[in-house]
């Protein structure tokens, strides 16, 4: 029991809520969410344990090194031992977040987290040192079906994303990483997604359509539906359109909201064909001031809100679309005036505009990090 309460003091103590409160650990009445802050420079780590029975657990460090747990757990230990002891928790969403973590550290979360019935994964504001050690012949990997990452440094550089993939099992079907510091992959060393379905690499403003085509390694998304590229420097849908055809991605779903958008692409640039498999577009919240050249021929949704269109799209301006919205502009606002060079109208409809500060950054989530002890 004690060997299992040490496990346990290994596992929890990972999360944090920016929140101020007289305990660094809350659990909700419904025994349901559970959320720690250790951000005193010597936290009391067993404040954690309230936290076991909860299904939602978020825990952040207040950006604390993790590094002295290193010398706390037993390098050599089988995690198997523990793993009905980790199996019985209920937790099924983790975000872990603001703290430095030694790789190896982190490596000995997953390995003891793979005995859990965690789904959800999110990691947050997080500095990974050190280099990953390679997966182990009995370890099992775990079985996540969603996994996001906002803000998280890694040593290894581009090859991050290969090394963490080899602690998880292959049925990931939800990917997002936001604010990534090196958006683009090492695609030789990436294995395939078979089964993820949704990315979403918003929030990365630096991406650009150059770098998506590197993010995008060809062949290694072959089930992907739903792309989410919100604040990502996208320039033009045609840009985007041609990025997509060389990483051979075929999304069912495009979002590229909240970027500044430009209505005519470069007149040098080919002439690119979108994917028959697209069906819903949403440029909303981009700027535009009319509606962009180059769509597809044919959509089932359409999403042009809160851009500055100063009177309805004709007919031979749009795609074949069912579902058209274009709510928030200033044509359909009574009284709205074009903006004029320096002014201070800049033509966006007052409640877009309420609503972009309300949202901040486009926002995807966030969720966990780990313990070492079983490296």
């Amino acid at each position: 029991m004690e060997r299992a309460s040490s496990l346990l003091l290994l596992l929890l103590p990972l999360v944090h809520v920016s929140a101020t409160t007289p305990e660094p650990c809350e659990l909700d009445d419904e025994d349901f969410r559970c959320v720690c802050n250790f951000s005193e420079p010597q936290p009391d780590w067993s404040e954690a344990f309230q936290c076991v029975s909860a299904v939602e657990v978020e825990i952040r460090v207040g950006g604390l090194s993790l590094e002295p747990f290193l010398t706390r757990v037993d390098a050599d230990g089988d995690p198997r031992q523990y793993a009905d002891t980790v199996k019985a928790l209920r937790v099924r969403r983790l975000t872990v977040g603001a703290a430095q973590v030694p790789a190896q550290l982190l490596v000995g979360a997953l390995r003891v987290l793979a005995y859990s019935r965690l789904q959800e994964l999110t990691l947050e504001d997080l500095e990974i040192t050190g280099t990953m050690p390679p997966l182990p012949v009995e370890a099992t990997g775990l079985a996540l079906s969603s996994l996001r990452l906002r803000n998280v440094s890694w040593a290894t550089g581009r090859s991050w994303l290969a090394e963490l993939q080899q602690w998880l099992k292959p049925g990931l079907k939800v990917l997002g990483i936001a604010q990534a510091h090196s958006p683009a992959f090492s695609c030789e060393q990436v294995r395939a997604f078979p089964a993820l379905t949704s990315l979403d690499l918003s929030d990365n403003p630096g991406l650009g359509e150059r770098g998506l085509i590197a993010a995008l390694c060809p062949h290694k998304f072959p089930a992907l539906q739903n792309l989410a590229l919100r604040n990502t420097g996208m320039e033009t849908p045609t840009g985007v359109c041609a990025a997509l055809a060389a990483a051979g991605v075929q999304p069912h779903s495009l979002d590229l909201s909240h970027n500044s958008l430009r209505a005519t692409a470069n007149p040098s640039a080919p002439r690119c064909m979108w994917s028959s498999a697209l069906n819903s577009l949403n440029l909303s919240f981009a700027g535009l001031e009319q509606v962009p050249k180059g769509l597809p021929v044919k959509l089932r949704m359409l999403d042009l809100s809160c851009n500055r269109l100063y009177r309805a799209p004709r007919p031979d301006e749009l795609p074949e679309v069912d579902n058209l919205t274009l709510d928030g502009n200033p044509f359909l606002v009574p009284g709205t005036a074009l903006p004029q060079e320096g002014s201070m109208n800049s033509g966006v409809v007052p409640a877009c505009a309420r609503s972009t500060l309300s949202v901040g950054v486009s926002g995807t989530l966030v969720l966990l990090q780990g313990a070492r002890g079983f490296a």
